[in-house]
């Protein structure tokens, strides 16, 4: 499997924080990522997570957008 990362270049330090502002900027963050998987040919699939918050298992105080790919991934995630 791989895991990258996707971080926007203005902080963002939570997506609940973002308001009608920043819509275009994280729509840009996931089509970055999407970009980068074709560009690996990577096809079969892949994962983006955002975490937000303790509880969501946010360890980061940005936003950033890691993307999974590579192999099968089971659900429910964690």
């Amino acid at each position: 499997g791989m895991l990258f990362l996707v971080m926007p270049k203005e902080p963002v330090i939570r997506l609940s924080e973002v308001g009608d502002s920043g819509q275009s900027l994280l729509g840009h963050v996931m089509i970055v990522g999407e970009m980068c998987v074709a560009h690996l040919g990577l096809t079969n699939g892949f994962r983006m997570v955002v975490d937000e918050g303790p509880e969501g298992g946010q360890s980061v105080c940005c936003i950033h957008l890691p993307v999974l790919c590579g192999r099968q991934l089971g659900c429910p995630p964690g």
